[in-house]
Parts: structure tokens; sequence; C-alpha cells
């Protein structure tokens, strides 16, 4: 039997072990709580809702089953990126601004290259391999996200600036898109380390892979088209209905 590598959320569940299968490692835990104080100590009462919810959606990422989940499916994958995208990075962004002065487009580039890598089967199989690799990635889609909704989140704009960020996060809702509906229909299967891992959820590889495609293309683009659709609502209001 060749010896496969062993991804860093540990082996693949079946469905009777997820809920034990939490991620404990100290490193981790030590540096979600670190970033807890700091959120705490920088955003005052009035920022800790949205600092709670980063947080949250940081252990659901890197604490919670849904880590393990995704080594049994790819489709978990996509619903991880979703979480650490559209959850914890906006949250971050309105708790903590990263870099907001930084051109969104920007941001949204970087961000975009990120998940477009993330997707590529060469990558994907050398991040499987490699802790280092994988937190270097998770690293290069998280913090341009973080930038991103923070330029686009910044409060005090008029009507021009809000149609700017409707367009851009229009942009990345419909990379996003795009990619859910490459991987909706790809007619074969891209990412073979899920191949054992999604038998014992009663999916085959390319079924689950379909379905990752539909959470990046559903759950991922309709909320961020939403942001968008507000922000062209602030635009007309704050000017353009005048």
């Amino acid at each position: 039997m060749t010896d496969t590598p062993m991804p860093y959320c540990g082996p693949a569940p079946v469905p009777d072990q997820l809920w034990s299968s939490w991620n404990m490692d100290p490193v981790v835990l030590a540096a979600i709580a670190a970033l807890a104080v700091v959120l705490i100590r920088r955003s005052g009462r009035p920022g800790l809702a949205p600092g709670a919810i980063a947080v949250g959606g940081l252990v659901l990422a890197f604490v919670s089953p849904l880590c393990a989940l995704t080594v049994a499916l790819f489709s978990a994958r996509a619903a991880h990126h979703l979480v650490l995208i559209t959850l914890a990075a906006p949250a971050l962004a309105v708790a903590m601004p990263l870099l907001a002065r930084v051109p969104a487009g920007l941001s949204l580039a970087a961000l975009s290259g990120a998940m477009i890598a993330w997707h590529l089967p060469g990558v994907y199989n050398a991040i499987w391999a490699s802790d280092g690799l994988y937190w270097l990635m998770q690293g290069a889609m998280l913090l341009p996200a973080w930038a991103f909704w923070s330029a686009v989140l910044a409060p005090g704009f008029g009507a021009e600036e809000a149609l700017r960020r409707a367009a851009l996060i229009g942009g990345l809702a419909g990379v996003m898109g795009f990619m859910g509906a490459i991987l909706t229909f790809a007619p074969s299967i891209l990412y073979f380390p899920h191949v054992a891992g999604t038998i014992p959820w009663g999916l085959s590889p390319l079924a689950d892979q379909q379905l990752a495609g539909l959470v990046m293309w559903v759950p991922g683009f309709v909320p961020v088209a939403a942001i968008a659709g507000r922000m062209l609502w602030l635009a007309w209001r704050r000017g353009f209905a005048a």
C-alpha cells in the first residue's frame, strides 16, 4: 500500500466520527485566543459583535469538525473557504480594518488569484501534502479578503464611491460564481485526494465536486451579490435619486 500524505486537519472522518473530530492544535487555539483579546481591546463595546462573529468564523473554519470534514469532502472545503471570505473576513474588517487604504481592486486581484490557485489540482495536491503550504495559502486568501472588505465597507462615502464599491463586490461575486460553474459542470474528477473520503458520506467524488460548485455558486455568490445590491441602493439614495 502506498503511503499518502496526511493533510493538516487529520484523517478524513466518517459520519459517526464527525462530532468528535475537533482540531485542538494548541498553536491555532492560542492564535485565535490572542486575536480575540486584540479585538476586544481595540474594538470596544460597539465592535464586540463583529469581533465575536470574526472569532466564531475562525473557530468554525479551523477548530470545529468542519476542518476535518474538509479532508473527506471537497464540498466542505468550498464551505470552509466561504466561511473565511464571506463571514470571518468582513467581520474582521468591521471590527479591526486592515490596510483599508490599499486599493480594493488590488486586494480583490490578490484574493481572486489565491482562490484560483487553491482550485488548481496541482497546487491543491501540494497543499494537501504540506502543512506549511496549507497555512501559507490560508493566509494568501484570508488577508486579501480582510483588506478587501476593510476597503469596501469603510464608512464615509458618496454615491460615486458606492457605485465603485458595488462594482468591486460584484466582481468578487462574479469570480465565485464563475468558479462554482466550472466545478459544477466539470465532466471529470479534478481533486483525487478526496476520492476515498466521499464514499462513507454517500457521494461519488464527482458528485462531491459538483456539490462544491453549487456551494460556491449559491451560498457564495448570492450573499456577496446582495451586498453589491445594497451598495447600489446606497448610491441611488445618496445622490443619484436626487
